[in-house]
């Protein structure tokens, strides 16, 4: 795991108040990666919402969601999983949130896409939180846990709001297997700073913290050269439409995060960093 230590909680919450925006116009409804995957029609002429809805459909079957399971999105962000899951899958989903604009985002998205019964949103700190033992049918994070500080205490906990055969399906940024040059570590540390992570664990160190919560692993799988186009295609749209001089009226965190594109980039490149897929049961 590589940690860096000028990274605050309450620099990450007010991060993702002031870059929802920029996150919607780079993104789209889905805040986090693409999956493009040639062996089932994925290609990166796709689209990336094409890509990212394959994203949250293979992590949902790999985790087996069905309709009427309890899932906990952890780091929602604007509900985009939760809520095609509640659409699609037909369960009942609860989003936590570090940031109230995203709560807020999240919580008018469901009402706009007609489950609103089965999604809820929350503004929380998901590593503050408590929610009953054996509560949920599966505990899901999209690349919010590289935004943890004790991330082996989390999975302990999270382990517990599992109902026995639930499942735990994560995917992350990882320090990849390069990480451990000298280049490889300045190019994590940097994505750590500027994309506001206070540290970024192996394929390994996740598979360790997952086990040792008391979880069987299902699967660790290396997605890395399927999500990369993710970052050529944000990297392009910064460049096209000048969001760097926007940012610059914002913050400097801000005008960091739109200044690194090619910075976690040339990381997946040089797989210093890499993207893992984790699904793992409680028995």
């Amino acid at each position: 795991m590589i940690s860096v230590s000028d990274v605050r909680s309450r620099d990450i919450r007010f991060h993702y108040d002031l870059t929802t925006v920029f996150y919607r116009l780079l993104r789209g409804q889905h805040i986090h990666h693409g999956l493009w995957d040639p062996e089932h029609g994925q290609v990166t002429g796709d689209s990336p919402l094409v890509a990212q809805i394959h994203l949250v459909n293979t992590l949902a079957t790999k985790a087996l969601i069905s309709a009427g399971q309890r899932v906990l999105d952890v780091g929602c962000g604007m509900g985009g999983s939760s809520i095609h899951l509640a659409r699609e899958r037909h369960c009942d989903v609860t989003g936590i949130t570090l940031s109230p604009v995203q709560k807020l985002w999240a919580t008018t998205s469901a009402a706009f896409s007609g489950v609103r019964r089965r999604t809820r949103f929350r503004q929380a700190d998901a590593e503050a939180i408590e929610f009953s033992a054996s509560q949920f049918d599966v505990v899901w994070s999209v690349e919010c846990t590289e935004h943890l500080f004790d991330k082996p205490a989390f999975f302990r906990k999270a382990a517990k709001w599992l109902k026995p055969g639930g499942r735990m399906a994560i995917c992350a940024w990882l320090a990849g297997e390069k990480s451990d040059t000298p280049a490889g570590v300045e190019q994590v540390r940097q994505v750590c700073e500027n994309f506001l992570c206070p540290s970024l664990g192996s394929e390994s160190d996740y598979v360790g913290w997952m086990t040792a919560g008391g979880l069987e692993m299902v699967e660790a799988a290396d997605w890395t050269d399927q999500v990369l186009a993710t970052w050529e295609i944000c990297e392009r749209r910064v460049r096209r439409t000048g969001m760097r001089w926007l940012a610059k009226l914002v913050d400097r965190n801000t005008q960091n995060f739109l200044n690194h594109f090619e910075t976690i980039l040339n990381a997946y490149r040089s797989r210093a960093m890499g993207y893992g897929c984790f699904v793992a049961r409680k028995n």
